[in-house]
C-alpha cells in the first residue's frame, strides 16, 4: 500500500497539484493585502471615509460582558454576537473579482506565448487503386483509338 501511495503522489499532477495551491494560498494573501491595504482604503477615500469592514448588521443582543463600541465588528464577531457582515463580503468579492482578473491576464498572456499548432495543408485524396487501375485503362484505350 505504501509503494502505491508513494507512486501516486509522484505522479506529475499531484505535484503540480500541491505546487499550484501553496502558490494559491501565497498569492492569495497577496491580494488579500492589496484589497484590505490599498484599494479599500482608496475607495473608502473616493467615497468619503468609506469603510466596508464596518458595514454589519446585528442580528442578535450583546453580551453583558461586552465593553467595546458596538461599531467594532470584529470586537461584537468575537464576542459571539450574530452578526450579518456584509461589508466584509463585499471585501471577499472584490478579492475575487482581482483574483480573477490577474488570472484571467496570465492565461491570456501564457496563450499568446504559446506557440500555435501548425495546421498542415490538407493532403490531396488519395485515390482507391481499382479508380487508378481504370482510369489507365481508359488512358491507354484512348491512346490506341488515335
Amino acid at each position: 500500500m505504501f509503494n502505491e501511495f508513494k507512486t501516486f503522489i509522484m505522479r506529475g499532477n499531484v505535484l503540480d497539484l500541491a505546487i499550484a495551491v501553496i502558490i494559491g494560498a501565497a498569492f492569495g494573501k497577496i491580494v488579500t493585502s492589496l484589497t484590505d491595504d490599498i484599494l479599500m482604503p482608496l475607495i473608502g477615500k473616493i467615497f468619503g471615509g468609506l469603510d466596508f469592514s464596518s458595514y454589519f448588521i446585528r442580528l442578535g443582543e450583546v453580551p453583558t460582558t461586552y465593553s467595546g463600541s458596538l461599531s467594532d465588528y470584529a470586537g461584537l464577531k468575537k464576542a459571539g454576537v450574530p452578526l450579518l457582515g456584509y461589508g466584509e463580503f463585499i471585501t471577499q468579492a472584490v478579492n475575487f473579482v482581482i483574483i480573477a482578473f490577474i488570472i484571467f491576464l496570465i492565461i491570456r498572456a501564457v496563450n499568446r506565448l504559446m506557440p500555435k499548432p501548425e495546421v498542415a495543408a490538407p493532403a490531396a485524396p488519395v485515390e482507391p487503386a481499382d479508380v487508378t487501375l481504370l482510369r489507365e485503362i481508359r488512358d491507354s484505350l484512348q491512346s490506341r483509338s488515335v
